[in-house]
Formats: C-alpha cells, sequence, structure tokens
C-alpha cells in the first residue's frame, strides 16, 4: 500500500510547486557566509548536482543583501532568504528578486513591520514560511504550557498565522521544528489537524552525520509515512551535500521519490577477501551525481552476493583475487579484482546514459 498525502494548498517557490499534488520538496541550506559571493555560488551549484531544489541563505546585513543580488542573478536554484530581527533586511531581499522569505513574524520588528514585509511579498508573489523553533518561543507560551511543548509550538505557529492572514496573506508554509523528535513529530501531528498550509519538516539542531541522519529519519519519516509533510530539510553539522543524500533517501525508503542511485552493500564478514567497505565509499561517491533511478550492488561474497542483490539492475560481488559482475542475479563476466570498480561503473554509465566523472 501507497502513501497517501495530506492535501494542502499549493504555494511556489520561484518555479517548485510545494504542497498539493507536487512531490516533497527537498531543501538544504548554505553554511558558507553569504557575503562571500564565489564560495556560496560554488555550494548552491554542488548543492543543485545532488538534487537540492531550494537553497536557503543566511540574510545577516545590509553586505549580505548586495551579495544575494548577484548570487541570485548567477544561481539557477530557487533561493530563499532566512532573515532575523531586521524588517528592512527582508525587504531589500525581495527587492533583489529572492524566492521565498523565512521569518518570524514575532521577532522582525513589530506588525507594522510585518504587514510592510507581507505587502512586498504579496506584491512579488513571493511566500513566506513561518519558522517556530522550540528553543525561541515567546515567554507568556512558555509560562501558560509549562515549557516548549508541542501545543506551545503550535499555538505559536497559529499566532503568526493569524497574523499573516489578517494582512490578506496566504502563501505561507510553516515548520514546527525541535531538536527532540517526540516534540516535533507531535506539533506536526497537531497542527496538520488545524491548518491546511503546506508544511516544512525538519529536525533542528539534529547534530553530526550519523546521529543527526538517524534522528531526522525517524522524526521526518514518521511524519511523511502519516502523509504529513510537503518538503525536508535534514539539518546536519555537515556539508550540506550529506543533508540532500540523507534527504532522498529517507523519500526513497518511503517510495515517495526516486532519483539516483539506491546502493545495496553487504556489511562484510570473515568471508570476504577484498575491501569491500573501501571500494562502496568509493563507488558511492562516483554515483553522487547520477539522476536516473538504479539499484547497484556492491558483495562481498562470490557464492551468495548475486542472489542476496537479486533485485539490484547491476552489481559485483568479489572474492580471492577477483570478481563477478552481474545483472538482476546473473552472472555476466569474471573480472579481475584491480578492475572491478572500472567496470562496475562503466556498464552502469552506459545503463543511465549519464556520464560518470
Amino acid at each position: 500500500m501507497g502513501i497517501t498525502r495530506r492535501k494542502t494548498r499549493q504555494i511556489h517557490v520561484g518555479p517548485v510547486p510545494v504542497g498539493g499534488d507536487a512531490p516533497v520538496v527537498v531543501q538544504s541550506m548554505c553554511n558558507t557566509d553569504t557575503r562571500d559571493i564565489p564560495a556560496t555560488l560554488e555550494q548552491i551549484r554542488r548543492l543543485a548536482e545532488v538534487g537540492c531544489e531550494i537553497v536557503r541563505l543566511a540574510v545577516v546585513d545590509a553586505k549580505a543583501v548586495e551579495a544575494l543580488k548577484a548570487i541570485k542573478r548567477e544561481a539557477g536554484t530557487p533561493l530563499i532568504a532566512d532573515i532575523h530581527f531586521d524588517h528592512r533586511l527582508a525587504l531589500d531581499a525581495l527587492r533583489t528578486g529572492v524566492d521565498g522569505l523565512r521569518i518570524n513574524p514575532g521577532n522582525i520588528g513589530g506588525e507594522k513591520a510585518v504587514a510592510k514585509v507581507v505587502h512586498a511579498a504579496a506584491e512579488r508573489q513571493v511566500p513566506i514560511r513561518i519558522g517556530v523553533n522550540s528553543g525561541s518561543l515567546d515567554k507568556d507560551l512558555l509560562h501558560q504550557y509549562g515549557g516548549p511543548t508541542p501545543e506551545a509550538m503550535v499555538e505559536s505557529a497559529l499566532r503568526q498565522v493569524q497574523l499573516l492572514e489578517s494582512l490578506k496573506f496566504q502563501e505561507i508554509k510553516i515548520s514546527l521544528k525541535s531538536s527532540d523528535v517526540i516534540t516535533m513529530v507531535e506539533a506536526y501531528r497537531l497542527l496538520a489537524e488545524r491548518v491546511s498550509y503546506p508544511l516544512h519538516l525538519g529536525v533542528t539542531e539534529a547534530g553530526t552525520l550519523i546521529c543527526g541522519s538517524v534522528k531526522s529519519a525517524i522524526g521526518i519519516g514518521l511524519l511523511l509515512a502519516e502523509g504529513i509533510g510537503d518538503t525536508i530539510r535534514v539539518s546536519l553539522t555537515s556539508d550540506p551535500i550529506n543533508e540532500v543524500r540523507a534527504a532522498y533517501e529517507i523519500l526513497r525508503a518511503l517510495k515517495l521519490r526516486e532519483r539516483g542511485i539506491e546502493l545495496i552493500s553487504c556489511p562484510t564478514c570473515g568471508r570476504c577477501d577484498i575491501d569491500i567497505i573501501g571500494l562502496t565509499h568509493e563507488i558511492e561517491e562516483q554515483l553522487l551525481r547520477v539522476k536516473t533511478p538504479l539499484k547497484v550492488a556492491i558483495m562481498g561474497c562470490v557464492v551468495n552476493g548475486p542472489g542476496e542483490a537479486r533485485e539490484a539492475d547491476v552489481g559485483i560481488a568479489g572474492g580471492r583475487g577477483q570478481g563477478i559482475l552481474f545483472k538482476k542475479g546473473e552472472i555476466v563476466a569474471k573480472i579481475p579484482e584491480a578492475e572491478l570498480k572500472s567496470r562496475l561503473l562503466a556498464e552502469i554509465s552506459l545503463m543511465v546514459d549519464e556520464e560518470i566523472v
């Protein structure tokens, strides 16, 4: 059985549809200094290569706005300006042609300031993401609910939604982020019952590559499996490229999106006679930019490998000094160990009709 996704109002971030019947969208955020134009453009390019569909940039001052203007001219990926505390930065960012805003209406400078930003966004048909974070809730809500509970987070979001709606603005998406997975999941569940706006999912400050990927997979995956969520970001203390890779693996596991190579590899054991761990990592890096969906197996046993990876489209299984190339579980060639990697990559290149660097 497939996942029945919750129907939400559709908005557009540049040309990318979010919500409605659109696929779940993958986002990330540059960790470069936005004022460093070459470094930021290079990171946007790398993110786009691995499938990032929307990129968020921190806009901290007027120099960052000036840089954003140049970045927007050259970047082919939709950009969201992330702004806090100064509504003038949001107004200036909108003038650069940015595709979206991420603001917290509660800290942008009062209702008059919010109104100016909302009217400017409406004129340009630019959506606004209301971002609620469990670590920065209003004091009265913390007192009322006894802490950053899911209910407090939802109440904060609804306050901000009501403010934007009072200004006749509905190009909204909402995030409710917490570093606590259970709090995050319950908050989104509660909000999904109250609004029809698209929801941006994420576990904030999730941690390093393994820890953060696990927490994100559980939190984001639970909600997506329930049909909740229209766009996602896996937040990692790591190269943002890894955020995009983890996001697509979550979506692939739930059969919501298919992009690129699905790698099937054995965990190795005492029967393994070649460096499967090193070989797998090398091949994975080579295949990062492939867009065509394909299952590739890298196995350490020529006896059981093809059978264990029978559902793979293509793969290799290593033995002592040699290995085999197989397709759909059937052996097609015996290959010297030194040629396993090159032969597999050559075969994949033919199958996907893409250049593999």
